[in-house]
């Protein structure tokens, strides 16, 4: 069996011995680079662009500005979550009279290198006329804000309101009312490789991209769209990519001028974003501010869940819509039966660079919220944090569980699980029951350590559909073309072990095809951790239909009843006895003989996404005299139904939770008053590297497989990085008690730590 092994990854010897193939690796005959100006201010209307001393320096091919794009460009559209009302703020590839944030594109300039191109960018001229720019969210809602987008009238693009009950009623009920503030920072997913494109356009018209990434088809469409061609006249090809986890792979400016520039030049253009143009244009993520408001009794129950969510969008609707605040406010309650909820989110625009998804969207930042307040309550009532969470779980026996909340146009509903039994494993690997006297042993050395806990619940394989194309070779290979792409997690062995389950056949024979449009005939691509679920059912069902296909056939040959077959080590065997009855090299000449194709094709449907579940807990240290935080020891329990493949299961969540601790400590998309970025290089914007991130164990429960796919899977890909922040935030308010330090929003800086030990007393 394939399916369950933790069998070595098949995308990994290419990658470590050098020979994978980058966007920056492809090189063509004649082929000349783009460099993208872009505004230095965060608002500021147009007044004029002069190109023509740039258009005459040596090496300039082609400058372009918004007055030389095609007249009825229309902008670019949303992919997930659209609405009309949003329409108004959506971003065209180049700005036309004003400009939104800093980064904000204004002009391309081509030229036979980067260096000339670089050279001939100083000397075009633009004047801009600065406006006031609004940095903050709450201060956007202001009467005397300026407004971004005139045409929308206000700030305030988007108002979601969800409820479940009547919290505000529930609230004057309530023995205990707790109110608090809590904020999110701003931070992304700074890939390793920065995005990039490399256009062709021969003397048919026609146009191959290369760079493509995440949801290529999807880009595929919009492509042909916005530039007015037939979709068989272009052809995108997914490279090898250094890194996605969520702002990658989107349909960007870049996305059109690029493709646009090689049709009117006639030759390849290549477009690499430096690092300092990744920090200001490609989708920044997770800034929020939450005003929560809980009700609960004495024994920890909690009753009703308010809360007003400001959710910072930059300066343009991008292709998530209102996917992100869509998703934290759904999710926000997570794996607790509270009986009455109302969360107002407000979509507020900035001047910022504009957000879209990052690995766990929605949830990393509602988790954070939810989980410190859930701690709050503890503290509140001086109870155990974990006794709260059990108290307030929601049971296995009310699954399908509704928590009555929506979000990417369905219905919220749990499949399966049993949130305790996560938190139970969590306590007894952390040895929570005997941590007191650990506690006051190290205090007595001088020293401050601290336990904590944060429960999730992740949702996954997000539809509503995706395809998978299954064939048989003569040789007995097998060639899997799938609708997925491969941005790191694994999809081409997880494929693999499903096909290889299904035929019997080692996985090292199946070869996986994706992110070639030429290739495959159609797909929605890989994003909200849909991969093994939707993708995987869909290859499971079509490498099911070859196996019955040569079932039958064989069962022709052999004159017996092809219920009695089975595909093992390569052949055809007795299902009851294992026993060799056919092998392939003999089967295989007689379908082609007969003339029997040996390839299907399924498109795998799903009405509900699939929920994993789980429960971090973080022990920390902390050095008083410089709020310096060790993370002593680290745990994760995960339930996702089925593993495929185990190995790749701890990869994802260890990797996962190496950046959820760069947004819970370290990371911070900083601007200053007047919209300039702070924090755009590696020396400003910090990141964990190997001396930081711990060691860090994990359980993988395959206890309650999802009843909503075939293989029974949930997601893996972000349930490491949700919970990472609530975790240690609740270990260092754990390891000072006694001066009730409000740990209230990230990054926890180890000067944020130093400074409030300064101004707190102990309680005493």
């Amino acid at each position: 069996m394939s399916i369950g092994a933790s069998l070595k990854r098949l995308e990994d010897y290419n990658l470590l011995t050098g020979r994978g193939q980058y966007v920056g690796d492809l090189q063509f005959s004649d082929q000349c680079e783009a460099v993208i100006i872009r505004s230095p201010h965060a608002h500021a209307i147009i007044r004029s662009i002069d190109v023509e001393e740039a258009r005459g320096f040596d090496g300039v091919l082609l400058i372009l500005t918004a007055s030389d794009l095609p007249d009825d460009l229309r902008p670019i559209p949303m992919r997930l979550s659209p609405d009309p009302i949003l329409e108004k703020a959506l971003q065209y590839p180049l700005a036309k009279d004003r400009v939104r944030y800093v980064g904000d594109p204004v002009a391309v300039i081509v030229a036979k290198n980067r260096y000339m191109a670089e050279d001939a960018a100083d000397l075009i001229k633009i004047e801009y006329e600065v406006l006031p720019p609004v940095t903050d969210a709450v201060q956007s809602l202001e009467p005397e804000a300026p407004i971004l987008h005139p045409d929308a009238g206000t700030n305030e693009m988007y108002l979601i309101h969800g409820k479940k009950g009547d919290a505000a009623e529930r609230l004057k009920t309530c023995e205990h009312v707790l109110e608090e503030e809590l904020y999110v920072q701003r931070h992304s997913g700074i890939p390793m490789e920065t995005r990039g494109l490399l256009a062709l356009c021969d003397e048919d018209e026609r146009l191959t991209v290369y760079g493509a990434a995440k949801v290529v088809h999807f880009n595929h469409q919009l492509m042909a769209r916005l530039l007015n061609k037939n979709i068989d006249e272009i052809r995108l090809v997914e490279t090898d990519c250094g890194g996605g986890f969520g702002p990658r792979g989107e349909f960007y400016p870049e996305d059109y001028l690029i493709p646009f520039a090689a049709m009117r030049l006639k030759r390849p253009v290549k477009w690499i974003e430096d690092r300092l143009e990744h920090f200001k244009a490609t989708n920044h993520s997770r800034e929020q501010k939450h005003r929560v408001t809980v009700g609960f009794d004495g024994d920890g129950r909690i009753y009703a869940l308010r809360d007003e969510v400001f959710f910072d969008q930059g300066g343009y609707i991008r292709t998530h819509g209102t996917t992100v605040p869509s998703l934290t406010q759904a999710m926000l309650p997570g794996p607790y039966d509270f009986s009455d909820i109302e969360i107002v989110t407000h979509l507020v625009l900035t001047n910022k660079t504009p957000v879209g998804t990052y690995r766990g969207p929605g949830r990393f930042e509602g988790t954070f919220v939810r989980e410190r307040v859930i701690d709050m309550v503890a503290a509140h009532l001086k109870l155990d944090p974990t006794v709260v969470r059990e108290r307030n779980y929601i049971r296995p026996e009310q699954m399908p569980y509704s928590n009555g909340l929506s979000a990417l146009g369905q219905v919220i509903e749990y499949d399966s699980g049993d949130y305790a039994e996560t938190l139970d494993r969590a306590r007894k690997f952390m040895g929570w029951d005997e941590f007191a006297g650990k506690q006051s042993r190290a205090r007595q050395e001088g020293r401050f350590i601290g336990l904590g806990f944060a429960s999730f619940v992740e949702k996954s394989g997000f539809g509503p559909w995706e395809f998978a194309e299954v064939e048989m070779r003569p040789d007995g290979r097998v060639i899997c073309k799938t609708g997925l792409t491969e941005v790191g997690q694994g999809i081409t062995t997880t494929l693999a072990q499903i096909c290889s389950d299904q035929l019997g056949i080692p996985y090292g024979d199946v070869s996986v095809v994706h992110g070639d449009t030429a290739l495959v005939e159609k797909g929605n691509g890989s994003f909200a951790t849909r991969g093994a679920v939707v993708g995987g059912s869909a290859a499971w069902h079509a490498a099911g239909l070859l196996k019955e296909k040569l079932l039958n056939i064989a069962a022709g040959q052999l004159e017996v009843p092809a219920d009695m077959l089975a595909l093992k080590n390569g052949g055809v065997v007795y299902a009851e006895t294992g026993q060799a009855a056919m092998p392939l090299e003999e089967l295989l000449p007689v379908c082609s003989d007969l003339g029997i194709s040996l390839c299907e094709k399924y498109t795998f449907h799903i009405e509900h996404m699939t929920y994993p579940y789980g429960c971090h807990a973080a022990e920390v240290e902390l050095d008083p005299d410089t709020g310096a935080l060790q993370i002593l020891n680290y745990y994760i329990a995960y339930d996702l139904g089925k593993a495929i493949n185990p190995m790749l299961v701890e990869g994802q969540l260890i990797g996962g939770m190496a950046q959820g601790l760069g947004g819970a400590i370290y990371e911070n998309l900083k601007y200053d008053e007047i919209g300039q970025l702070v924090s755009g290089s590696f020396m400003d914007y910090l990141i964990p590297t190997s001396m930081e991130v711990p060691e860090v164990t994990t359980e993988i429960l395959e206890n309650y497989p999802s009843p909503l796919n075939p293989l029974g899977v949930k997601g893996a890909g972000e349930g490491g990085t949700v919970a990472v922040a609530p975790a240690i935030a609740n270990a260092i308010v754990n390891a000072l008690q006694e001066y009730a330090i409000p740990i209230t929003s990230l990054p926890l800086r180890p000067e944020r730590i130093r400074e409030a030990l300064k101004q707190m007393k102990p309680e005493r």
